[in-house]
């Protein structure tokens, strides 16, 4: 007999707990957990409810834009469709057809979202880049047109309704109160954000940034690309199903409008606005999309002016979104430079506000002219009283715009050069670094 030598034994390597990342984690679950405590108000709660269902969303539809570089213009047909298969079976355990806890009533939803993706994906993602987009805009514009074809599956026009407060109470949970649904939605948010996190460290989801960065070379080293793209697409449409499981859940309806192309491009821009390269950007873009939809559409009627100027400036100064700013701002601070712009972001957010007063006072006196003329000449913006018919009204907005503008170029230049020093030491330190 022979015996093995221990030392042809691979060494054990002991990796540490990432202590940063549990962290991070904790705080998250800590946020969810003391939310509705801290807003108590049942419009809060039921704004809180919104946010935790577009994490989720925004999430999926990352998957496909983000990690997959998957351009999709009608992603809300399958958090739509699991919307309605939700309500569906919501209905179903009603009338006593259907044993089903209330709580796993989202798992239909993501069961359907996965299945619709299944079926439509596999057309959808034999093409990449802009033959992709209009696949997808073609199957969600057909999508919606059927949902006022087929009433007796979409309801119409009022949609389909249902009531989650069904059978026994569990544990003193009906899922009538508003706070009961929250938490519902918070378990569900928590595990779904985890599960997409952890799919960014398997070997599809490494593979998927591969796709995304160099599709010829995955096709050279032996992989399908199109294989791919169909398996992220399909999780994607499973999470979105999730998602709309629970929206039909939160609001006891579902109208076609789950399903339309307002839905899927609220999800492109917030994603986008977010950070689409960054895991945590989809979270930052849910949380905005639905203060966005929810209050400032109730603050000004022309917020999707608002909304369409943020994301055209977005656009031309930070690409990366959101997170990208932080990301950015976050390096910087690592290396203690952090303190020699403070003065410049002072000098920007000084300027920058006076811009946005003087133009926002335009607009809204503007609006006012067309929309509520019968209302009388008088306006009040940000508690000042202003008289759209008065020309000083209008000098003082024209004022602070040029005065703004002019101002903050300048204060742009100076920090683009403050910015451009910051940046070289810390090449410098990096490479004084990497010497030792």
């Amino acid at each position: 007999m022979t015996m093995s030598n221990p030392s042809t034994h691979a060494p054990f390597h002991f990796k540490p707990w990432n202590v940063g990342r549990g962290i991070l984690w904790g705080l998250f679950a800590l946020i969810l957990l003391v939310a509705p405590l801290l807003w108590t108000s049942s419009f809060a709660q039921t704004m809180l409810c919104q946010m935790g269902i577009a994490i989720i969303a925004c999430l999926a539809y990352n998957i496909l834009l983000g990690q997959g570089g998957m351009l999709s213009f009608g992603h809300a047909v399958y958090s739509g469709l699991g919307g309605f298969l939700a309500i569906h079976s919501l209905n179903m355990v009603t009338a006593g057809t259907l044993s089903l806890p209330v709580s796993l009533v989202p798992m239909v939803g993501g069961l359907a979202g996965l299945f619709f993706a299944a079926v439509l994906g596999y057309v959808t993602t034999k093409k990449s880049g802009t033959t992709f987009a209009m696949i997808t805009l073609g199957i969600g514009e057909l999508v919606w047109s059927m949902s006022l074809m087929i009433p007796e599956f979409f309801g119409g026009e009022g949609g389909v309704s249902g009531n989650r407060v069904v059978g026994e109470k569990v544990l003193g949970i009906s899922f009538g109160p508003q706070i009961q649904v929250y938490y519902l939605i918070a378990v569900y948010c928590f595990i779904c954000t985890a599960l997409m996190f952890a799919l960014t460290r398997t070997p599809l989801g490494r593979m998927l940034n591969a796709v995304r960065d160099n599709p010829e070379r995955v096709e050279f080293i032996g992989y399908s690309t199109q294989h791919v793209r169909y398996l992220a697409f399909i999780l994607s449409g499973f999470f979105a199903g999730i998602a709309g499981g629970l929206n039909a859940l939160n609001f006891e309806i579902v109208t076609a409008e789950v399903v339309g192309a307002a839905r899927s491009g609220a999800y492109l821009l917030f994603v986008f606005l977010g950070g689409a390269t960054f895991f945590f950007g989809p979270i930052i873009g849910a949380v905005l999309m639905v203060v966005a939809l929810v209050l400032l559409s109730e603050l000004t009627k022309a917020w999707l002016l608002y909304l369409g100027l943020t994301f055209l400036f977005m656009v031309i100064y930070a690409p990366g979104g959101f997170a990208g700013l932080i990301m950015m701002n976050l390096r910087v601070a690592a290396f203690g430079k952090l303190r020699q712009l403070w003065t410049g972001y002072l000098a920007l957010a000084g300027t920058g506000l006076a811009v946005v007063l003087g133009a926002s006072a335009m607009i809204e006196m503007l609006y006012h002219l067309q929309l509520n003329e019968a209302l009388g000449p008088d306006l009040s913006f940000m508690g000042i009283p202003m008289n759209v018919r008065s020309v000083d009204s209008w000098l003082g907005a024209v004022l602070a715009l040029i005065t703004g503008a002019g101002l903050f170029e300048l204060a742009r230049r100076s920090f683009a050069l403050q910015w451009g020093e910051v940046q070289e030491e810390i090449e410098k330190e990096i490479k004084r670094r990497e010497t030792l």
